[in-house]
């Protein structure tokens, strides 16, 4: 499995509540009530999360990660596909990401789309 494919990009975000897909900004975006949390880019050599403000310190000090171009300043990082971590890290920050974006929407759009989110 690599998240920096299509298909398995598609198939891990769509186990997750409420997704949806749109091809905008040059790239695959996956979206949670209408809102962007992830983004495969055309090339298939980078993934686009939003992240924690720990998270977003550590992860641009890696090699092959650094601040996403236009949403840096909300805390996005991209994620090259030669960056040192393993599928499963990176598949966490995409849950993390979803997560991030999921609780800036409201109660009753969550439990539309059946989302429960940890300590909610």
């Amino acid at each position: 499995m690599s998240l920096f494919t299509k298909k398995d990009f598609d198939a891990f975000v769509k186990k997750l509540p409420g997704t949806t897909f749109v091809d905008q900004w040059d790239s695959h975006v996956a979206k949670v009530g209408d809102k962007a949390f992830a983004l495969l880019g055309d090339d298939e050599a980078r993934i686009v999360v939003k992240c924690s403000e720990e998270s977003f310190e550590i992860l641009t000090a890696l090699e092959g990660i650094g601040q996403a171009p236009y949403f840096a300043k909300r805390k996005w990082v991209q994620i090259g596909s030669g960056a040192p971590l393993s599928q499963d890290e990176v598949a966490h920050y995409m849950i993390r990401s979803y997560e991030l974006v999921a609780a800036g929407l409201t109660k009753k759009l969550r439990t539309e789309l059946g989302i429960t989110l940890p300590g909610k």
